[in-house]
């Protein structure tokens, strides 16, 4: 457009040159003024004309070809990289290329970029899930073995070593289900009317036996009242939580508490520490991230956390770490009356 408004405007003023300089130089080189055919000079400075615009013309579209095309097949290319499986390849970007070739090329690197980062967090997920798997299948595995060759005796406390293994299987299954289910942004809570106060009391004397054997007591604070959540995700996070103080926090109280506000319901488990380290709390909520305290009880999947956050931000909440008097507290904090779709 702007071309073609500058070629028109040279045409233009260069006609009013020619004919100003012609009338007054050499006025008897143009026909009579009756005469609407053009005389020899203005056939060729009609042709100068002509051949200078077509120059430009080609000119001009030439370099703005390259301006948009050149960012296309760029991509164009990179798609073909990209659908060969080389996932690093990108489209480069011309310092002289159009806003809206340089937007398309953009958008095109940014989505190269999250496909690359979704290839390497499948590979690690992989990777990652079947180490995790591993442990719990080759103990039952060696287990079984040595039953059927007769190595064990097939008695209760070997079956409740098997139970134990199988049961915490499942576990990690089912944190793994949660995560991914989270990850593809389809975690759905079943959210009911729900006395939190009962649940947790419930609980508490499920893991009662469990945590007294690790040396711990469970003590209770707990306000009474009703509230929207799911009672089954809210018991798989709190049950996490507990694990993970069974599992690093000096033996002691673990304090368990829910407060319930006009608007919103806040649950938090706290330990006699030592807490988080200060370089830990920020992947703390990250899938597989374990800390490694010497002398922690038994191992970690590194899920426990990431469940805790998957449920918080399901039911609309959030979940943080805060440290108190020296031990680690967790907080979840959800809305106690959620606009239900």
């Amino acid at each position: 457009m702007l071309a073609t408004l500058v070629a028109l405007l040279l045409a233009i003023v260069g006609l009013y040159f020619f004919y100003a300089l012609v009338m007054v130089v050499a006025p008897q080189l143009l026909g009579p003024p009756e005469d609407w055919i053009p005389a020899g000079i203005e056939w060729v400075f009609i042709t100068l004309v002509c051949v200078f615009g077509l120059t430009y013309a080609v000119f001009t579209a030439i370099r703005l070809a390259g301006r948009i095309v050149a960012p296309i097949v760029s991509v164009a290319g990179s798609a073909r990289r990209i659908a060969r499986g080389d996932l690093a390849a990108r489209a480069m970007l011309d310092d002289r290329s159009l806003g809206e070739a340089a937007m398309l090329v953009g958008d095109f690197n940014a989505m190269a970029d999250a496909l690359e980062r979704a290839s390497k967090d499948v590979s690690r997920w992989n990777a990652l899930i079947a180490h995790e798997l591993r442990t719990p299948v080759t103990i039952l595995r060696g287990r079984l073995q040595g039953l059927v060759l007769g190595v064990f005796e097939p008695d209760a406390d070997l079956f409740r070593g098997l139970l134990v293994q199988v049961d915490g299987l499942a576990r990690l299954i089912e944190d793994l289900r949660t995560v991914s289910l989270t990850e593809s942004g389809h975690l759905d809570v079943q959210l009911l009317p729900t006395d939190l106060a009962s649940e947790i009391e419930d609980l508490g004397r499920l893991m009662e036996p469990v945590l007294r054997e690790a040396g711990f007591t469970l003590e209770l604070d707990l306000a009474a009242g009703t509230s929207i959540v799911d009672p089954q995700r809210i018991r798989q996070a709190l049950i996490a939580l507990i694990e993970n103080a069974r599992r690093y926090a000096i033996p002691g109280k673990i304090r368990l508490s829910l407060e319930l506000l006009s608007a919103r319901l806040v649950l938090s488990v706290a330990d006699d520490g030592p807490g988080l380290p200060d370089d830990f709390i920020v992947e703390a909520f990250d899938p597989f991230r374990s800390r490694q305290n010497a002398g922690h009880r038994a191992p970690s999947s590194g899920l426990g956390l990431t469940v805790v956050r998957a449920i918080a931000i399901a039911h609309g909440g959030t979940a943080s770490y805060r440290p108190r008097d020296g031990g680690a507290c967790f907080v979840i904090d959800l809305p106690r009356h959620p606009k239900q779709d």
